[in-house]
């Protein structure tokens, strides 16, 4: 038989493993609350709240003290979510995966996919947990693959057409010109009027040659460390002058104290050039152009643009296929401007978000800093 010092010293060390023991747990306990891209939610068997990340607190945008030992039928009604994402059916053990549930916040959508559990004590339900994973990152890169392959496909096919058009195009405009200087000699303004609307027309043909081009095979990228700030201050006169003729006001707002971004001045300076200038005509009959630097706590390695006009927004269903080759909505436009405004952010290493309500556009353009780049 053990004696009493044994007794104590293994009831001492049993203590202590349980003490480490929780102390894992606790530890790991407050680690997974504190994912970025995961949230958790603990429910007591009143289908109260009893804990909550801080994740779903910033999704949602509340303090997380202000809804604990709250219902979570309260916290729905609150956020207005109807149908609730999840009922007490939950504490009844009608488990689910992969729910899914739409949040928008600040012009941004959020894609989060939804598990619950119960959970168990002496074979009694005591409560339940819930499982919030952000998967917009996930879709928006799944939806990037896809665009790059059509992209793909496009710039072979421009590959092979874009130089023999070209080519012919070169010679009837050099002749469109001949011609004009001809009829100009002879003071004959009519026969003019329409050589100068076929030149017009070439120069059209031409641009979209060039857009072909661009898609079928970018421009050399010249990486260099620069302010996002110093790009759009190099642009910002042509906008406003721009916008003057459609009577938009342009406000900006910069952030000189973002980090450097390490990318192509040029190439950047034609994207923002390129969404400015469509904000400006979605706005017809005047509005207003902000163009805001910012940072976003989900994003601790980029930095961001804003471009947002106040015009009527653009339609869900059309709002998906912006970045589409030759999808557009203008008369006259070749539905290749933002495909190539994406192509050159992806090449760059960043992303271009869009969202839309009936109060305006926005597109955001996140560049990773140049530390980042580097790293």
């Amino acid at each position: 038989m053990m004696d009493d010092s044994a007794l104590i010293a293994e009831g001492n060390h049993v203590n202590s493993e349980s003490i480490k023991q929780e102390l894992y747990i606790r530890q790991f306990a407050q680690g997974f609350l504190s994912l970025e891209g995961i949230g958790v939610l603990l429910l007591d068997s009143e289908f109260r709240i009893v804990e909550i990340s801080e994740m779903i607190c910033s999704l949602f945008g509340f303090n997380r003290a202000d809804i604990i030992d709250q219902s979570a039928e309260l916290w729905f009604d609150s956020l207005s979510l109807h149908p609730h994402p999840f009922d007490r059916s939950l504490l009844e053990g009608k488990t689910f995966r992969n729910r899914v549930l739409n949040r928008k916040r600040d012009k941004h959508s959020h894609k989060l996919m939804l598990d619950g559990e119960v959970l168990r004590e002496n074979g009694m339900v005591s409560g339940a947990f819930i499982l919030f994973r952000d998967v917009s990152h996930l879709l928006t890169l799944e939806e990037q693959i896809r665009r790059s392959d059509r992209l793909k496909t496009i710039g072979q096919i421009a590959a092979g057409t874009a130089h023999e058009i070209r080519n012919p195009l070169t010679a009837i405009k050099g002749f469109m010109q001949l011609l004009n200087k001809a009829l100009s000699d002879r003071d004959m303004s009519k026969e003019q009027e329409f050589v100068s609307i076929v030149l017009s027309e070439l120069e059209r043909v031409n641009d979209l040659v060039s857009e072909f081009l661009l898609l079928s095979k970018p421009k050399e990228i010249k990486l260099v460390p620069i302010r996002m700030g110093t790009i759009l201050h190099e642009i910002l006169p042509m906008i406003r002058s721009e916008a003057m003729l459609y009577k938009v006001t342009v406000l900006y707002y910069p952030k000189p104290e973002l980090p450097s971004i390490l990318a192509d001045k040029e190439q950047l300076k034609q994207v923002f050039l390129n969404l400015g200038k469509n904000a400006i005509e979605a706005m017809n009959g005047g509005g207003t152009l902000i163009i805001r630097e910012c940072s976003y706590p989900y994003e601790p390695d980029r930095v961001a643009v804003e471009i947002c006009d106040t015009g009527s927004g653009i339609p869900a269903e059309v709002l998906e296929k912006v970045f589409d080759p030759f999808f557009t909505t203008k008369p006259l436009g070749t539905g290749l401007g933002l495909s190539v405004c994406q192509r050159i952010v992806h090449d760059l290493g960043g992303s271009i978000e869009v969202s839309s309500d009936e109060g305006g556009t926005q597109f955001t353009v996140l560049m990773p800093h140049a530390d980042a780049r580097m790293d």
